[in-house]
């Protein structure tokens, strides 16, 4: 068995409000202001004012994916969840837009999705309580950082318009070559009876037609020839001049033209391997 080393190259492709009968619009975070910098409220969350009516955004991961609760007050005093409808549109800096619709659910208003990392987007919130709309803006950006053109080119920091690109990665497998399962014959004798001769040995070739070896037959005492049915090498003799030939095959026969290489891969890769993927062989 020759063991060969395989790399497989798998391309991706990267692209890389005020209260009244009509909405208003309240911007929840001023320009150059510290991400820190909003009041928050008695469960530690984010509190949006319009007027006496207020709440307060919270995301809850205690034990759970993260998700979206929400608590509302009139005049500083609890409201019931239920007579609020509430929606929030998450926009990342990639352009997604993430939509969160809510429910009651015991004292606060429940998203219906989870808030997937990173955790660093624009906010805008719009609810409705009382025949009142309200309408709130926030950025809550996590993790971002803002340079100024001359900070970045001290840095040696330079940016370049995103757009599509090839990208390679290599996987390293270890396998082998076999025979095809239909690449053997097995040989043996037609009637049986005492070996008395036995020609090829291993590793030797034969050709169809050429005798392997000659039996005496027990029933008619007359000596006849066994003949290679194919051409090929000798994998296996399992006879020597004396034994007694019978049912079991005395060689087999290899064509060595006929392998496959067998190459088993780890779970983990089987998603990044595709049919049509470029391969680069080595022997170990």
């Amino acid at each position: 068995m020759r063991l060969f080393q395989l790399t497989i190259a798998a391309l991706f492709l990267f692209p890389l409000t005020a209260c009244g009968d009509a909405p208003a619009e309240s911007s929840e975070a001023a320009e150059g202001a510290a991400p820190e910098e909003y009041e928050r409220g008695p469960h530690n969350g984010r509190m949006l004012r319009d007027g006496d009516f207020a709440l307060e955004v919270t995301i809850f991961e205690d034990g759970v994916p993260p998700e979206y609760r929400v608590y509302a007050y009139s005049g500083d005093k609890p409201v019931a969840p239920r007579d609020v409808d509430l929606t929030i549109q998450l926009k990342r800096l990639d352009g997604e837009v993430n939509t969160f619709k809510f429910a009651a659910e015991q004292d606060y208003l429940r998203g219906n999705g989870v808030v997937i990392e990173p955790h660093s987007f624009d906010v805008t919130v719009a609810a409705r309580e009382g025949g009142r709309r309200h309408r709130w803006q926030y950025a809550s950006y996590e993790g971002r950082v803002t340079l100024a053109k001359q900070a970045a080119e001290a840095a040696g920091i330079t940016t370049e318009r995103v757009g599509p690109a090839s990208l390679s990665e290599t996987i390293e497998i270890i396998g082998y070559v076999e025979l095809e399962p239909t690449a053997t014959s097995n040989v043996g004798a037609k009637f049986p009876g005492r070996v008395v001769s036995a020609g090829p040995n291993v590793g030797d070739s034969v050709r169809a037609g050429q005798v392997l070896a000659r039996v005496e037959s027990t029933e008619s005492m007359q000596i006849y020839a066994i003949t290679a049915p194919v051409s090929g090498v000798i994998v296996e003799r399992r006879t020597n001049v004396g034994d007694v030939a019978g049912s079991d095959p005395i060689y087999v026969i290899a064509d060595t033209n006929r392998t496959r290489a067998v190459f088993p891969i780890f779970p983990r890769d089987m998603e990044r391997v595709r049919a049509g993927q470029q391969i680069q062989l080595g022997l170990l």
